[in-house]
């Protein structure tokens, strides 16, 4: 009884040493099988420390230190880290025994934790996903005690001592050395899930935020956009404070101490300057030795760089009301950082698209052919003698025109209003050519309201006239038909004119600029807009002779792109 007694206490420290090891950060990062070679030899080294652990802790029994819980060490070292690490783990175990306790169970006591090492590799081999299993750890540590019996009764002499020895010592042995990798193996488990559970709710958090704060991130990093994004990560994370920098000031600031850290002020701690300096994630957990107010209640934070590409603009300072450092705050303010840092990219390469787009309408606005106005004039100037009115009426409607291809940051507007623009050019033309051309347009009911980009239906239009119609003797008929069609609205511009050439079709789709090409640069600019914006662009079908058809599609769920001014 006294054996057992003894063997308890000693199971309770090496199950406090087992709770120490779980707090080291290589321990932890071995749980999350982030290790390089350096760090898996420091892994051994801290099994085989804890496995001497266990030796030291052993008791005296017949002038042999038998009796022991080194065994743990050993057992759940191959467990949970393979056969090489039980086997080194097993060895430096086995050598100080041999060498600092010897007795008649030395050689047997060397060779066991060898043996249990790769005992417990084995398991790691064959059972990888019930390594960690308790249930599995005690039934393999009465294994590998049952096993070092056996080595005792047949390396040790006399046989009668060994004998003697084991009647003593293999109840509670098997006993406590079983019930010790089994607390061993909860212990990390239980560590593994709590790690597992706080990277869930990080991630959980992360994702969370970055879900609410994209629309603000949208419009790139300004005021508004870092205000509301500091107080959606204090509300969520419950940090004692947060403040996004530019490179000079802060620009937004939620939380403990805004009486003193707020909006426009310069950088009050290291933390933000060396996050801006050097690119990378930086821990501070004394604030209070860096800010100068001196009830300041923030103690430690933790900054991470803003980066949209290669570029530093700014950081994320997280704040927390006690000292030291918290992995916990790091993980969520990098996740956060990286998150941010690619929305913010994201923003800017939209920006770029939205003003290449933008300066492509206005190249488009300002490409009003000299001759299309000069002979639209000589068409007023005929008029005004024989059909004043007709005359007056070509004004307004040239007036219309121009206003309408004239107007620089235009929003994306509706069909009616892109139709009114088509109408108005086409009566410029019905009047220049007399009755060579019609018009005719089917807009279904429902339709008229739905968003389209600017001039991406007249210039298709006046490719068809121009192209289509005019060179023939006798005109055409150009016919618009709009429907829904699933989610998304069907835009169809049809001609009988003279048709286009496999040739000229190649020039738009394949992007061919030639200067004297027949395809006007406004058919090539309205197809490469729509690929941007939407994915699809033109459907041209044309037969030579017969006519041509060009249609677009729309999705209706996308035809505003979030109210941007092009």
């Amino acid at each position: 009884m006294d054996l057992i007694k003894i063997l308890a206490e000693r199971l309770s420290i090496i199950v406090t040493i087992a709770l120490l090891m779980t707090k080291s950060q290589v321990f932890r990062r071995y749980l999350n099988s982030q290790l390089n070679k350096r760090q898996t030899l420091t892994l051994m080294l801290i099994f085989g420390v804890f496995s001497m652990a266990g030796t030291y802790s052993g008791v005296s029994i017949n002038g042999a230190n038998a009796a022991n819980t080194s065994a743990i060490g050993t057992v759940s070292a191959g467990m949970l880290g393979g056969p090489l690490v039980g086997l080194v783990v097993g060895a430096i175990t086995g050598l100080h025994f041999y060498i600092f306790y010897g007795g008649f169970t030395g050689l047997a006591c060397a060779i066991s934790p060898i043996l249990q090492g790769l005992l417990g590799g084995l398991i790691y081999w064959l059972a990888r996903d019930k390594n960690d299993d308790w249930k599995v750890g005690v039934g393999l540590g009465i294994i590998a005690q049952i096993m070092e019996m056996a080595i005792i009764l047949i390396i040790a002499r006399p046989f009668e001592e060994a004998w003697n020895l084991i009647m003593v010592i293999a109840m509670p042995m098997v006993l406590f050395n079983g019930l010790g990798v089994g607390l061993f193996l909860y212990i990390i488990k239980t560590v593994y899930h709590e790690e597992e559970q706080i990277a869930a709710l990080q991630a959980q958090n992360v994702l969370q935020i970055a879900d609410i704060t994209l629309p603000y991130f949208r419009k790139g990093l300004n005021l508004e956009s870092a205000q509301k994004a500091a107080e959606i990560i204090q509300k969520i994370s419950k940090v004692a404070a947060v403040a996004i920098t530019n490179k000079q000031q802060i620009i937004a600031y939620v939380g403990l101490g805004s009486d003193h850290h707020f909006i426009g002020q310069p950088f009050m701690t290291e933390a933000g300057h060396k996050a801006l300096r050097d690119g990378k994630s930086i821990q501070i957990s004394e604030v209070e030795t860096e800010c100068k107010y001196p009830n300041c209640p923030l103690r430690s934070a933790i900054a991470v760089p803003l980066r949209p590409g290669e570029k530093t603009i700014g950081a994320l300072i997280l704040y927390r009301a006690r000292r030291g450092k918290s992995i916990i705050d790091v993980t969520l303010a990098e996740g956060l950082g990286k998150l941010f840092s690619t929305q913010l990219e994201l923003a800017d390469l939209e920006h770029q698209k939205e003003l290449s787009v933008a300066s492509e309408i206005r190249a488009l606005q300002a490409q009003i052919q000299p001759h299309f106005l000069f002979n639209t004039l000589n068409t007023v100037v005929s008029l005004i003698r024989s059909q004043p009115e007709k005359a007056r009426e070509v004004l307004i409607f040239l007036g219309e025109f121009l206003r309408r291809n004239m107007r620089q940051g235009v929003s994306f507007h509706t069909v009616r209003e892109e139709c009114k623009h088509v109408e108005a050019y086409m009566a410029i033309e019905e009047a220049r050519f007399s009755n060579k051309l019609k018009v005719d347009m089917n807009i279904e009911t429902g339709t008229e309201n739905i968003i389209l980009p600017p001039l991406v239906l007249q210039p298709l239009v006046e490719n068809a006239v121009r192209h289509g119609l005019l060179p023939k003797d006798s005109g055409g008929t150009v016919s618009i038909h709009v429907h829904k069609d699933g989610d998304s609205i069907q835009i169809i511009v049809r001609d009988d004119g003279i048709g286009i050439s496999s040739f000229k079709l190649r020039d738009i789709f394949e992007g061919v600029e030639e200067e004297d090409a027949e395809i006007g640069i406004g058919l090539k600019n309205v197809h490469r807009r729509l690929l941007r914006l939407y994915g699809q662009g033109l459907l041209i079908e044309s037969i030579l002779g017969v006519g041509t058809i060009i249609s677009f599609r729309v999705p209706i769920s996308r035809s505003v792109l979030r109210g941007v001014t092009l």
